[in-house]
């Protein structure tokens, strides 16, 4: 009996920098993220990430900020490694913002379909993670993928996955254009 196995690596500094996951994979996906999270600037966010997004928003409805939030997703294959990243983007209404951020690999091949969904996956995992949180601050919460709407594009085979998957766990949904959590501030970040 051949076993294959996922290697997943985070940037998660506890356990002493860059590790590596291995998880038996028996032609099913397995895939689990380990969700790491720092500031633009590099800086580690030591709390829970639920902690440190509530002093957040906190911080910001103190200063006067009505805040939305937008999280996303990109990831580019580099030599045979899937490098992910998701974004928590905090936007001050009329303010600028700033976020979060989680990188991570996954050494497999996918198609880019299943690459699609998978980013969406790891958006849907945090969003659902913060939405009661948001929900309790009034917060308004999108959940951006990096699918174009335009047929031409290979991306777009995923959008009505995308699309559903988003829909259905009851959150408002964008594509591009309109999603630049996932489109831009992901895409630097990968």
């Amino acid at each position: 009996m051949k076993i294959n196995f996922v290697l997943i690596q985070t940037n998660d500094h506890r356990f002493g920098g860059n590790n590596c996951y291995f998880y038996p994979n028996h032609n099913t996906i397995t895939m689990k993220t380990i969700f790491k999270w720092r500031r633009l600037s590099g800086e580690f966010i030591e709390q829970p990430i639920l902690e440190a997004v509530e002093k957040a928003i906190v911080r910001e409805q103190e200063q006067g900020h009505k805040l939305k939030v937008c999280i996303g997703s990109d990831s580019q294959v580099k030599g045979g490694v899937i490098e992910f990243a998701t974004v928590i983007v905090f936007l001050r209404e009329k303010k600028g913002g700033f976020m979060f951020i989680s990188n991570s690999r996954l050494v497999k091949e996918m198609g880019i379909k299943e690459r699609m969904i998978s980013e969406v996956a790891q958006s849907v995992e945090i969003a659902y993670a913060l939405c009661d949180l948001l929900d309790a601050y009034n917060v308004e919460l999108e959940v951006h993928a990096d699918i174009n709407t335009d047929p031409e594009f290979q991306s777009n085979l995923a959008l009505k996955e995308a699309m559903g998957y988003i829909l259905g766990m009851g959150f408002v949904f964008k594509a591009k254009p309109d999603a630049f959590a996932s489109s831009s501030c992901a895409d630097k970040m990968v």
